[in-house]
């Protein structure tokens, strides 16, 4: 007779008790904001190119659209994502279950309630008129409140984490759990006066530098250092491979969370701001090169000995693409950041064209990477498409060059308009309609490019839905993750 002793020894053990659940809410959240914030995008961009796409309705005008369409974007599609990702890895790497599960709970609800209060009171033109921070007050308390139940969630895992070591894509999580709350708080801080207006504590200047202090460390913070930690933990995993310098990754964390700090007065160039202040944005933005590339080589570099999973791998894909537009983009910045280029890019298409390569190269790209990696693990099914995944691919990598390439030119034409003399020293385009008729042929092409980014977004989520219905199950996490193409 066998001893239990012994049968249990033989035993493997019990896999952890995760919190997975949790997960699946945020990934599903994450394709549904994603779907709705980019259909937003799209028809801002319709409306750009062909002004009856306003409808006449004050609630459909670009005005209203357009802080819906990056909140969405930003917050709803990008947070959930987020969340998705670091409560997945968060376990794993901690090997224990989240903190709390009612905590978790009202995470979730509460963040979905608070998408769609900013849904319902944008278009009604309830707004503070703060670039990413245009909700109101009652909703920016909102965020306070459910930002500090993801924080004690968070850091309650780490208390009871199974294992002593904090892997660096931890790291890169608690700088955006910190900084990021004391970001929307200090930006926010104002006198309300009646429910759905209020008056900023600062004033002129101030509140300039506060709002750019903000408005530059939330994309620092929310769109950098968290995407980056997701890409520490599901590159390696997706490519079976350890990250390629482990020492390199903690320079860069350490690197760019104490210089992207200070960035923020680039936005504020040929402004009333001090010329020493000015100086400082310009000069730790162009020192932000170093740790951004530093990351970017990183990333690129974990790749090494895998580069054949790019023909047949579609997560693999996603990631080489993400990854390189991080380093363009953060090459980008810091150009821009430069007095005399800003004098030409300021103000027009180019910082749009900029934006995107950050939001949709870098933040989209590696969002779908991770959702393609999680889906099947979490529903346990093999990938229902991988040619349909490989569409999507394409159809976004081609969409946001067409995007990106169409705004630099529109951004440059526009600069040298706005700044050409005629011989006798008068401003050669005097009306501000014939640099916009020249802009049109641009705009039509964004429009392309987004249609198909959006296209393939949809693609995504088709595929996916149909991965969570297979009957195909995955039978160990070191299989691989696509199925046969059909």
């Amino acid at each position: 007779m066998t001893s239990p002793i012994a049968t249990a020894a033989a035993s493997p053990p019990a896999p952890p008790d995760y919190d997975d659940a949790i997960v699946k809410k945020f990934v599903i959240a994450t394709v549904l904001w994603g779907a709705v914030g980019m259909l937003v995008g799209v028809i801002l961009a319709l409306q750009l190119a062909w002004w009856p796409a306003n409808l006449d309705l004050p609630y459909t005008t670009f005005g209203r659209l357009r802080p819906l369409h990056t909140n969405a974007v930003i917050f709803a599609f990008t947070g959930n994502f987020i969340f998705a990702g670091v409560y997945y890895s968060l376990q794993r790497l901690l090997k224990t279950r989240l903190f709390n599960d009612t905590l978790s709970t009202i995470h979730f609800w509460g963040w979905q309630a608070i998408i769609v209060s900013a849904a319902v009171t944008l278009p009604l033109g309830m707004t503070q008129s703060k670039e990413y921070a245009e909700l109101i007050w009652p909703i920016d308390l909102a965020i306070a409140v459910i930002w500090v139940v993801f924080a004690i969630n968070f850091f309650g895992t780490i208390a009871i984490r199974k294992v002593k070591h904090l892997y660096v894509a931890i790291w890169f999580y608690m700088s955006m759990v910190l900084t990021i709350a004391v970001l929307h708080i200090v930006n926010n801080l104002a006198l309300p006066a009646t429910l759905t207006r209020s008056y900023p504590i600062y004033a002129g200047m101030t509140d300039a530098l506060v709002q750019w202090w903000y408005g530059h460390n939330a994309v620092g913070f929310l769109l950098t250092t968290p995407i980056l930690g997701l890409m520490y933990y599901f590159l390696p995993k997706s490519v079976g491979r350890p990250v390629y310098s482990y020492r390199l990754s903690i320079v860069h964390f350490w690197a760019l969370v104490f210089i992207y700090i200070w960035a923020g007065p680039h936005h504020l160039l040929y402004s009333g701001l001090p010329d020493w202040a000015q100086t400082v944005g310009m000069v730790f933005s162009l020192a932000l090169l170093a740790p951004s590339w530093g990351g970017m080589l990183n990333g690129l570099l974990t790749l090494r000995g895998a580069w054949d999973k790019l023909r047949t791998d579609p997560i693999v894909k996603f990631w080489a693409v993400a990854v390189s537009f991080y380093g363009m983009s953060t090459f980008e910045g810091p150009m821009m950041s430069i007095r005399v280029v800003n004098s030409l890019s300021h103000y027009t298409d180019w910082t749009i064209g900029h934006v995107h390569s950050g939001a949709l190269g870098w933040v989209g790209m590696a969002a779908f990477a991770m959702l393609y990696y999680l889906v099947p693990r979490l529903w346990n099914r093999k990938l229902h498409s991988v040619s349909l995944a490989s569409t999507h691919f394409w159809l976004a990598t081609i969409g946001i060059v067409l995007y990106v390439v169409s705004m630099w030119a529109s951004g440059i034409t526009q600069g040298l308009m706005w700044r050409a003399f005629d011989a006798d020293g008068q401003l050669q385009y005097a009306s501000f309609m014939d640099t916009v008729l020249q802009l049109m042929p641009f705009y039509w092409i964004r429009l392309a490019g987004g249609t198909m980014y959006l296209t393939g977004l949809l693609i995504m989520a088709f595929n996916l839905i149909k991965t969570a219905k297979g009957d195909t199950p995955l039978v160990a996490a070191t299989t691989p993750v696509a199925a046969p193409a059909k």
